[in-house]
């Protein structure tokens, strides 16, 4: 390995991630013919084969995922290196790669954009995915913080509290509930839910809170995104259990109706999470600091906007 370049290990990097040559190619602004040169130059150093092609998709082999991991752990060290002489000099500068589940992106761009004012040297890079693609995330080390509702189970990680997120239960304004008191889980589980995928947050705390009182939830759809299971709610396709989070900052919430069910809300948690087997970089530490100071004023304000919300504004 003396003779390789950190220009291969880059581009090597890239299209293990993507696992499309364009698509690197695209990302290093460079050239599909450029990426297939540097790729072959270093598999004849390393002297065996990183990825191989199976139809017309492109896969790892074992190699290649050990020497992914070690690039990964490389360009993070230089990175660290790199921000902590900024951080000597007094200059808060560097990278910061976060990934959030879905219901996360209704705050976390709001706090990122006082962080960047605060901090106007630091590069964020923001992904927002579903349950199943931030475990993979998780598992191939590719972002600094993450915030979730549910802690990854089986995986180092660690968590640490954010703020609440309650689980309310939605239905069109309309809707014969709309306007009902003390709905009882019984009366909840004759209505037809609009639900994610599953696997996602809402969906197993759901199903949790009618297992425990020994009924069924009759599922009438599954949809791929909160958006579109709101849409479905205003259209009066069913009710459905989302995040109180979904309807701050907009419209929706004063054309759906919270119901008052028995046992909602369901208060969960949000966390920020990372990997205990890798140091923080100053910036990450940064960040932790500021959603901390930040978050739970953050999260009461526009609670208190969103209608219908228990303790907020229930409007005229």
């Amino acid at each position: 390995m003396k003779n390789t370049t950190f220009r291969q290990l880059k581009v090597f990097e890239a299209v293990a991630r993507h696992l499309n040559l364009t698509r690197a190619a695209e990302e290093l602004y460079t050239t599909q013919p450029t990426v297939s040169i540097q790729l072959k130059q270093l598999t004849e150093i390393v002297g065996q084969p990183l990825i191989e092609q199976v139809g017309k998709r492109l896969y790892l082999t074992g190699p290649g995922s050990e020497l992914v991991k070690t690039c990964r752990e490389v360009f993070a060290t230089l990175d660290n290196f790199e921000m902590m002489m900024s951080d000597m000099r007094g200059i808060k500068a560097g990278k910061l790669r976060l990934s959030v589940i879905t219901t996360a992106k209704y705050f976390v761009p709001r706090l990122l954009g006082r962080f960047s004012h605060l901090y106007p040297g630091i590069d964020v890079s923001l992904n927002v995915v579903n349950r199943e693609r931030m475990l993979l995330r998780i598992a191939e080390n590719l972002d600094d913080i993450y915030v979730l509702g549910r802690p990854p189970e089986h995986m180092l990680m660690q968590l640490e509290p954010l703020m609440d997120n309650p689980l309310v239960v939605l239905s069109a304004i309309d809707h014969p509930l709309a306007k009902a008191k003390s709905i009882s889980a019984e009366r909840l589980a004759q209505e037809q839910f609009l639900m994610r995928e599953p696997g996602s947050g809402t969906r197993l705390a759901t199903e949790q809170f009618f297992k425990e009182k020994g009924l069924s939830l009759r599922i009438k759809m599954e949809l791929g995104s909160n958006e579109a299971i709101k849409q479905g709610v205003m259209g009066g396709l069913g009710i459905a259990a989302l995040s109180a989070h979904t309807l701050a900052f907009g419209h929706t919430s004063d054309e759906v109706a919270i119901l008052d069910v028995q046992g909602f809300p369901i208060m969960r948690q949000w966390y920020l999470a990372y990997s205990k087997e890798k140091k923080l970089s100053v910036v990450a530490q940064a960040f932790l600091e500021f959603m901390h100071a930040e978050s739970k004023a953050h999260g009461e304000k526009y609670m208190r906007d969103i209608v219908g919300f228990p303790d907020g504004n229930r409007g005229p």
